[in-house]
């Protein structure tokens, strides 16, 4: 026969309140059974975000949006959420004082968040430069990439990984079975 033990701790009781609002003023003492009951936690298949970041983070054919930069000024992405943006610099050419960036923008205010500068202008400039950065867009935010000559380029691909709350977005065509 299962017996109900009452729980007297302030602490657990405030967690209560805390995670329960609705619970709040509830009026009654928090109580333990000596039943075993077992639970079975099926969140993350209800959510959808079963599967591990690691690969939900994977490129698909569906999922990517390419992108490149030569002389110019290209928008990666201006919707909420997160972003994995993947991809190479590569500068072909000397091309003294030439910039490649990504940057952050509302319209009014830029922020750099990644930047190379070529200051030295000889032919021995020419390299590439792997990137992998993920980043978070806020509403009125805007993810550039920018090259300042014909000699830089920044090629790659981006896509959403969650939405802005942190929804994790499967990769296009993948199912659960």
């Amino acid at each position: 026969m299962a017996q109900l033990i009452p729980i007297t701790s302030e602490a657990l009781q405030a967690t209560i309140r805390r995670l329960l609002p609705s619970q709040r003023g509830f009026g009654e003492d928090l109580q333990a059974s000596n039943v075993i009951t077992p639970i079975i936690n099926v969140t993350p298949t209800a959510e959808g975000s079963q599967l591990p970041v690691d690969l939900a983070r994977a490129f698909s054919f569906g999922s990517i949006t390419e992108f490149e930069s030569a002389n110019n000024t290209v928008t990666i992405a201006n919707t909420p959420g997160f972003y994995r943006v993947f991809g190479t610099l590569v500068q072909l050419a000397s091309a003294p004082n030439s910039i490649a960036e990504f940057t952050l923008t509302n319209g009014i205010a830029t922020k750099h968040i990644w930047k190379t500068v070529d200051q030295s202008g000889t032919d021995a400039d020419h390299f590439a430069l792997s990137f992998d950065i993920d980043v978070f867009l806020d509403t009125g935010i805007t993810l550039q990439a920018t090259t300042s000559s014909f000699e830089v380029r920044l090629s790659g691909c981006s896509w959403q990984t969650a939405d802005r709350y942190g929804n994790t977005n499967n990769p296009a065509g993948f199912t659960f079975e």
